[in-house]
């Protein structure tokens, strides 16, 4: 028995060096999956959260008495983290659904945190997709970066992924990559460096999520429920009392040799190029000096395509609702996030 689960796990760790040894492409249809009970727990919610498909299908509902989340039963030191997602549709201002890594638990003052957070929004207004970085408790500065998609979220399932080693953190949308933090000696211990779960919830965001808290979530649309399926935790493992890992081992060491192929960079600058809505390193309204990770050329095309405020100018959402007349005018930049 113990014989054929090495050989398993050797040749699951086979198929991820091959799968990765020159970019990140075809990995999520060559990791296992797996199901709820091998490696997650519920967090909160009840019966809001309910177990399809002998545990390979997540649904998460939120309702007037509850949301609901589950979280990872290990801490994670590096690794790869995927999830293939369905939003709730319909009217969804003030739904949150949020899929993201954190230590907050273990770590209250210097907890690291990566995120992909989903924003509802009124009817016959996508989705918003939101990402966010922080590192050794750097809180105070938000580093969001928010766009839309090419895709309908609601219609069917699409994957929402992380690829965290010790040099990059590259966020992916199915297998197109929209975000990449690298590791840089000016930002200093905002990188996240510190073992992880990985967590799933729904909540009420009314208070901020949709147009600055403008709309509210409406539970005459309850329930909200947000599918998960093909749940990937490809990691190495920390033990949670003295947090050791088998991550110096040298067989560990293929996550930080990952990065992007040159097709996969050019698929993310295209994409950053047409869907971005806001970048907190051109906000110059909420950081009049900008973070230190930020490299910015004033003179730049992109940067003039950007207001003071962060948000895209000429932002499609601005031209439809321009067509649409006075009758839907809102004024503040945030209505367009």
């Amino acid at each position: 028995m113990m014989g054929s689960l090495v050989l398993f796990f050797f040749a699951c760790s086979l198929l991820f060096f091959l799968c990765f040894a020159n970019a990140v492409t075809t990995v999520i249809d060559s990791l296992p999956t797996l199901s709820f009970e091998e490696g997650y727990t519920q967090l909160f919610g009840d019966g809001n959260l309910m177990l399809l498909r002998d545990g390979k299908r997540v649904h998460l509902s939120l309702d007037e008495r509850t949301g609901a989340g589950f979280a990872s039963q290990d801490l994670y030191l590096h690794g790869f983290f995927s999830a293939s997602i369905k939003l709730p549709s319909d009217y969804t201002a003030g739904v949150v659904v949020a899929f993201y890594m954190s230590n907050g638990d273990v770590f209250e003052k210097t907890h690291d945190e990566l995120d992909f957070e989903f924003l509802g929004n009124i009817r016959g207004r996508e989705w918003r997709v939101q990402t966010n970085v922080y590192g050794d408790g750097s809180t105070a500065v938000g580093r969001e970066e928010r766009c839309d998609l090419w895709f309908d979220p609601t219609e069917d399932f699409h994957r929402y992924s992380i690829l965290w080693n010790h040099d990059r953190i590259i966020f992916y949308v199915d297998e197109t990559p929209i975000r990449e933090i690298v590791r840089t000696e000016a930002a200093g211990g905002v990188f996240p460096a510190k073992p992880m779960s990985l967590y799933a919830t729904i909540w009420d965001g009314s208070n901020w999520a949709t147009s600055g808290g403008r709309y509210k979530v409406n539970y005459k649309y309850a329930p909200y429920v947000a599918e998960f399926s093909e749940l990937i935790l490809h990691g190495c493992t920390v033990d949670p009392i003295d947090h050791s890992s088998p991550c110096e081992r040298p067989e560990n060491a293929r996550y930080d040799t990952l990065t992007m192929s040159s097709d996969q960079r050019a698929r993310m600058t295209s994409f950053r190029r047409n869907h971005m809505q806001y970048f907190y390193c051109y906000d110059r309204d909420r950081y009049p000096t900008p973070p230190p990770e930020c490299s910015i050329d004033e003179n730049s095309k992109e940067r003039q395509s950007y207001g003071l405020d962060g948000v895209r100018l000429g932002d499609r959402r601005r031209r439809h609702r321009r067509n649409q007349g006075e009758r839907s005018r809102v004024v503040d930049a945030d209505a367009f996030l």
